[in-house]
């Protein structure tokens, strides 16, 4: 007997819901098997990935500090994705808007202003917005991919960020380590709560994610990049313009990613350094499609994936666990989703004979 997949007329929302929860369970439960294979206990493993982050205030904090980053980023990603639009280069916007915000302490670090975090803002966002608007106009003009295109940009981005780390930017005090001066209290946020990392960057996250629900849900705007995502057919005749979409996607996914880097530099380093990323440009790929690609998803899917990441750090240092578990970990998050997602949209259907004489016939 032959199958195929048969797409779904209607989705409950109970359905789209659970498969998100589901996703994860199936790729924890995978995860701490391939562990168990690999020779380490379930029970502490999961323990250091799920229970050690809430032990302390020090380590809930910097579940919140992971937190703001990536729901920024994945917010963004979010909405290019449900129009279709693959930025896979938000690593790389996000070294740009690193760059581009540490011009500002960097040249001016006696400048004492409450003019410079806003200063380093806007350029932080513009330098974001200018590496995407790369792919953006190559996309528009030339129809190239702009997931080769992302791609390749980042890794020109990091290769700008060490030119400068090891040249020009490199701190002359600073014992020859790759990074720059130590920015001035002015150029920095100010922490939320005492002996901890949380800083104000945060509520950029939080703004912008009520940006983004008011834009997918309440705009004209938002409703036409969805629908020029599900159906650019049907966009293309009520007179959306595709390549506005395309601009707007990766714009904004620029301005979000490049915001990202600036809250990193003004923030928990304090500094421009070789590795300021953490990896938040791909790990908010996977938050984006974790929380359904909808903010109020994507608001519990980027807090559990904070809480992976701390519990992998916890993990790597009490348990031994190599540093790739985490990173497989969350691969299987991601696979686990796409795979439940597929039946959660489509059906798998047994062909009947007839239908199977008549392509028979065809053929």
């Amino acid at each position: 007997m032959r199958f195929h997949l048969e797409r779904r007329a209607r989705i409950s929302a109970a359905t789209a819901i659970s498969v998100p929860l589901l996703s994860v369970l199936i790729g924890v439960a995978l995860g701490a098997a391939l562990l168990r294979l690999l020779g380490y206990g379930i029970g502490t493993t999961l323990h250091a990935f799920f229970i050690a982050p809430f032990a302390s205030g020090y380590s809930i904090s910097e579940i919140f500090l992971k937190f703001g980053p990536l729901l920024l980023i994945a917010q963004a990603l979010a909405i290019g994705f449900r129009a279709k639009v693959w930025n896979i280069g938000a690593e790389g916007q996000m070294v740009m808007g690193a760059i581009g915000a540490s011009a500002i302490p960097v040249y001016f670090n006696e400048l004492d202003s409450v003019f410079v975090l806003p200063a380093m803002m806007a350029l932080g966002a513009a330098f974001g917005m200018l590496w995407a608007g790369i792919a953006a106009f190559l996309r528009v003009r030339f129809n190239a991919s702009e997931i080769l295109v992302t791609l390749m940009l980042t890794a020109i981005s990091f290769q700008i960020l060490y030119y400068l780390v090891l040249g020009p930017w490199r701190d002359p005090m600073g014992f020859n380590f790759p990074q720059t001066v130590l920015f001035q209290d002015a150029a920095i946020f100010p922490t939320l709560f005492g002996g901890s990392r949380v800083n104000a960057s945060i509520f950029i996250a939080v703004i912008f994610t009520v940006f983004a629900w008011q834009f997918m849900q309440k705009r004209m705007s938002g409703y036409r990049l969805i629908v020029s995502g599900m159906a650019p057919g049907a966009a293309r005749y009520a007179g959306f313009s595709e390549s506005t979409g395309i601009w707007v996607s990766l714009l904004l996914a620029g301005f979000a990613a490049g915001l990202a880097g600036m809250s990193e530099v003004a923030g928990p380093i304090g500094q421009l350094q070789r590795s300021i990323t953490s990896g938040y440009g791909y790990t908010a790929i996977i938050v984006a499609y974790l929380g359904g690609l909808r903010p109020l998803g994507i608001v519990f899917a980027a807090f559990f994936l904070s809480v992976l990441h701390i519990g992998g750090d916890i993990a790597v240092v009490s348990g031994g666990i190599p540093k790739s578990a985490v990173q497989v970990l969350q691969g299987l998050l991601l696979v686990c989703y796409l795979a439940t997602q597929l039946f959660v949209s489509h059906r798998l259907v047994a062909a009947s004979p007839i239908a199977r004489t008549q392509g028979a016939a065809r053929g």
